[in-house]
């Protein structure tokens, strides 16, 4: 697992969209026996936050310390720095397992081999996520031209999972059919600028140029978007169950 986001933590759990209540509705129907979910990559706690309502137990796991010390405080939530694919958990221990926009950072095959070890019989595996935003015509251009030839060089190569939609990791489990979600939001241009700035593309741009690439476009941008608009960020999710 690689930690791009330990800088900047708060501005992460401040500008980052949030998942809709339909989704955790869905994992909540998925999974009768609520005992113990652990959330991956939990970076924020944003998930994690949100399985403490209706699991008995949640443990959320990251590699990086400022972002767990930045992460929602629950009652029911444990955090702990460890990496993805080898964790101290039992085995058969958890009834669920989240991975939200982080799954691509992980050592794939080991990842997974460590969610088989940990899970119970017949428990589940949710990998969510989410793709580029889209907003009106004009935003989406400006956008598309940030993130194509602005910072395109500077994704990381991780990066192609979420542009492939999840569909090509190598997911080792009895994949599920899901409903649609998306996530959709009325952001302020300073929520919009803030968002952007938390792309690992540009925190990479900014580090090796000494200038911040959305300053590049800000003024196009505010042209097109207003003081405020919406956004809408398709959702990427696989649940797949672990076989007896």
């Amino acid at each position: 697992m690689k930690d791009y986001f330990s800088t900047g933590s708060s501005d992460y759990a401040k500008y980052r969209p949030h998942y809709p209540a339909e989704l955790f509705s869905f994992l909540k129907k998925l999974t009768p026996e609520r005992k113990r979910a652990w959330d991956c990559g939990t970076g924020s706690g944003q998930v994690a936050g949100e399985l403490a309502e209706f699991f008995e137990q949640v443990e959320a796991t990251d590699i990086s310390r400022s972002q767990l010390d930045s992460a929602v405080k629950r009652s029911n939530i444990n955090y702990s720095l460890q990496p993805a694919e080898k964790t101290s958990f039992p085995e058969h221990f958890f009834d669920l397992v989240t991975v939200a926009q982080a799954v691509h950072w992980f050592d794939l095959e080991s990842f997974f081999q460590e969610v088989q070890r940990v899970l119970k019989p017949n428990g589940y595996i949710a990998v969510i996520g989410y793709s580029l935003f889209r907003s009106n015509s004009g935003t989406n251009a400006v956008i598309d031209h940030l993130y194509n030839d602005i910072v395109g060089p500077f994704w990381y190569p991780e990066r192609r999972y979420l542009d492939e939609k999840y569909e090509t990791i190598p997911f080792r489990f009895r994949e599920i059919k899901t409903p649609h979600f998306e996530i959709s939001q009325k952001w302020s241009f300073e929520h919009l600028l803030g968002y952007l700035r938390t792309w690992s593309s540009v925190k990479n741009y900014l580090k090796q140029k000494g200038e911040d690439p959305v300053s590049l476009i800000e003024a196009e941008l505010y042209n097109s978007f207003g003081e405020t608009g919406e956004v809408v960020f398709p959702v990427l999710l696989r649940v797949g169950r672990k076989e007896i």
